[in-house]
């Protein structure tokens, strides 16, 4: 079952990310999906601020992927590894480039968001977490939780 929440401005939406990271774990896979601009890298922002992970999180379009390590000086637990495969999706095999970034070496140990990596990085983990975000031409973003496999279901009724 999906859990859906409206968040009406960016600001709102790194709030919830905030959140979102309470229930998070090392080994957890986050498929982020959504048109451009919907809030997909200010998700992630508020997914690495309740982390309290280290530098700015912003998206990782041209380097492809970025590690951020936590900071136990403020509570850092957990690296975020922030993944965006939207330049993959047009190579010939963008599993296999996916293959390449070696996700899977840290997967276990960090929290993964792979922005724009649905059909691409789902062998990444057993379970994931699908997230799809919305924008209306309010800006108010629309965003739908969908729990693949784990206790994914179970973690977000922690969300309210």
């Amino acid at each position: 079952m999906s859990h859906v929440v409206e968040l009406p401005t960016a600001a709102d939406t790194q709030a919830f990310g905030r959140r979102l990271a309470h229930v998070l774990r090392p080994g957890d896979l986050l498929l982020l999906t959504g048109p451009l601009g919907a809030g997909k890298t200010a998700l992630t922002q508020g997914i690495g601020a309740g982390l309290h992970v280290r530098g700015d999180i912003t998206s990782p379009t041209f380097v492809i992927a970025r590690v951020h390590r936590p900071d136990p000086e403020r509570g850092g637990r957990v690296a975020l590894v922030h993944a965006d495969a939207y330049r993959l999706g047009d190579a010939a095999d963008p599993r296999a480039e996916i293959d390449d970034l070696d996700l899977d070496a840290s997967v276990d140990d960090s929290v993964t968001v792979v922005e724009w990596g649905e059909g691409m990085v789902e062998q990444l983990a057993d379970a994931h977490l699908r997230v799809r975000i919305d924008r209306r031409d309010d800006d108010t973003r629309v965003v739908e939780l969908e729990p693949v496999g784990g206790d994914w279901a179970v973690r977000l009724t922690a969300l309210g």
